[in-house]
């Protein structure tokens, strides 16, 4: 099958994160298995979802392609065309997906089926993960099991959409709640009371003076559009009726970092803030508290400008250039684990992904079906 045919019966899935991915999937394995694939699923605590790995060719370090099955909702989106249905027009292929990132993945099931006719000196190796969209959360949890049966790929291309350029960074990201408890009471009497979303502001107010102070003296990339570490509150609820003093505010916020100023050295000011934050209150009243909880965190990606495997990815995509990209992905997770990893892949998360009308263009698959060519020489006998 080649890409775009692929592409088509990939689109048709709606995999969207809130939705199973069960059909792609064991579509996905019966297509790697009839090629001599081993594959394995990984499925989530819920049974509705899951991963897999593939390999074929003998044991050894290999190249390892990885990509996720899941997309962002159409919902509430201005589409002219059936999202869940491939249109090609005009250059190019549309769809929800198509560019983030059902385009890789469909180059990569083209590629498996021409290494399957192909004798390999190393292995071919995939990895399709799930909930990617809602926090890179299906890799973590397939991270471990991964580590057990992947071995150690001397490469790995994590194909999000970079217009095919090699991508060496991005930012890590820890997701927060915090919660602040104060006292009801009737706001006639207001001020006897410490009302939980004036306390919920305050803390606002100190992480912001947190990014202020992260864009003045903290670590700088200029590599990336914003070249800081950055904190950004998302959600403020709380409060019942006007009348009653709100005792509970909660908000959702997270920060994306810079390896420089580190995930636990900015935690630890978050909850300096809000120990601060609830100190003020104390004296109007002992019970008064802020917790902050991660509802979940992802590493970011750094390699370093020596290591080899950017020249040979550059070989690869027929590129001499580098970049760093504003989006979260998988590959920190990889990185992680050892394997030396690169971020490369059709299409652009600024033009394309997450919108309505998402396309990728039939060149941009073309290019990256040449970087798969090249994975295939790279391995073959």
């Amino acid at each position: 099958m080649e890409t775009l045919e692929i592409l088509g019966r990939l689109i048709g899935f709606d995999t969207t994160s809130a939705r199973s991915n069960l059909a792609l999937v064991d579509f996905v394995e019966d297509y790697l298995t009839a090629r001599g694939f081993a594959v394995r699923r990984f499925a989530d605590e819920s049974g509705e979802k899951a991963g897999l790995y593939a390999q074929i060719g003998p044991e050894g370090g290999g190249v390892l392609l990885s990509g996720h099955t899941d997309v962002v909702p159409t919902e509430g989106q201005d589409w002219r065309r059936d999202p869940f249905s491939l249109t090609v027009a005009e250059g190019r292929a549309y769809g929800r997906g198509t560019t983030d990132m059902k385009g890789f993945v469909a180059s990569v099931l083209a590629l498996a089926d021409r290494a399957a006719r192909t004798r390999l000196k190393e292995p071919l190796k995939i990895v399709l993960s799930y909930d990617e969209e809602i926090g890179c959360v299906g890799i973590q949890q397939m991270r471990d099991a991964l580590a057990k049966v992947m071995g150690a790929p001397r490469l790995c291309i994590v194909g999000e959409p970079t217009e095919m350029q090699v991508a060496v960074g991005h930012k890590g990201k820890a997701a927060l709640r915090a919660v602040c408890h104060g006292q009801s009471g009737h706001s006639a009497l207001a001020p006897k009371f410490v009302n939980a979303l004036h306390m919920a502001t305050d803390f606002i107010a100190a992480l912001r003076q947190l990014q202020d102070e992260l864009a003045e003296d903290g670590a700088r990339d200029a590599a990336y559009a914003v070249p800081y570490s950055t904190v950004h509150v998302g959600t403020l609820e709380g409060g019942r009726a006007l009348n009653i003093v709100p005792d509970r505010a909660e908000l959702t916020f997270e920060y994306r970092y810079l390896p420089q100023d580190g995930d636990a050295a900015l935690f630890e000011k978050i909850k300096d803030a809000a120990n601060r934050v609830a100190a003020s209150y104390k004296a109007r009243w002992h019970g008064v508290e802020i917790e902050i909880e991660r509802t979940n965190a992802y590493p970011g990606l750094a390699v370093p400008a020596d290591d080899p495997v950017i020249g040979l990815v550059q070989k690869l995509a027929q590129t001499n250039t580098t970049t760093k990209v504003a989006f979260g992905t998988e590959a920190g997770v990889f990185a992680g684990l050892g394997v030396p990893t690169i971020v490369c892949g059709p299409g652009s998360m600024e033009g394309q992904g997450h919108k309505p009308d998402e396309y990728v263009t039939l060149q941009a698959l073309a290019e990256c079906d040449a970087m798969m060519d090249g994975v295939l020489a790279e391995i073959s006998a």
